[in-house]
């Protein structure tokens, strides 16, 4: 992906994230992939809402930062789904409300709507672990097959094709996380209507 093309992406794609309030302050990191050595990632302990192009941190597969700058501390966690899933090139991780209000009172469910089925299929809940771990990385990394994942008392991580997949989940899963909190236990889609639109 162009370098320049990539930067400005990841940057509107923070600041659609911060004004749906999916993240807040500081909170959350997203990246891109470059090519098959780098990609770019958003800094450390900066706003979201207020990141700009030129703040964005090139990173080696090997997770070495280029220059004199601090990426996130999850770069870890982001490095460990573009290794185990070669179809990954945008990944999101956030801190919404809904989701992380689920992980402590369950789990999020997905069949409740077609959508939910189509952008998220099964979305497993990872148990606590110290954020910006090599713990946290691996067992992120162990999930890699799924678009989406939740990170108890944490928040989320979703991935995709490019960076409009990679957010398009991440609004789905705290829209469904919402829906969830609003509408407590219900039933779900039969299971013959879930098998029909996974295979849509």
């Amino acid at each position: 992906m162009n370098e320049a093309y990539a930067r400005m992406s990841l940057a509107e794609t923070c600041k659609m994230l911060y004004d749906r309030n999916l993240t807040v302050s500081a909170g959350g990191n997203m990246s891109v992939r470059l090519d098959e050595e780098y990609i770019l990632i958003t800094p450390s302990g900066r706003n979201k809402g207020l990141l700009e192009p030129e703040d964005m941190i090139m990173v080696s597969m090997e997770g070495e930062p280029v220059g004199d700058v601090k990426p996130s501390i999850e770069t870890g966690m982001h490095l460990a789904l573009y290794k185990n899933n070669p179809e990954t090139n945008a990944v999101v991780h956030c801190h919404p409300l809904n989701c992380v209000a689920l992980t402590i009172k369950g789990k999020v469910r997905t069949d409740i709507t077609p959508e939910g089925v189509l952008l998220l299929g099964d979305v497993p809940t990872l148990g606590y672990i110290t954020p910006g771990t090599k713990e946290l990385a691996d067992a992120v990394g162990a999930h890699a097959s799924s678009k989406a994942i939740l990170l108890a008392r944490h928040g989320a991580v979703t991935q995709g094709r490019n960076l409009q997949d990679a957010y398009d989940r991440m609004e789905e899963l705290e829209f469904q996380a919402k829906l969830q909190m609003l509408v407590g236990r219900c039933r779900g889609l039969p299971k013959a209507e879930v098998e029909k639109l996974r295979g849509m």
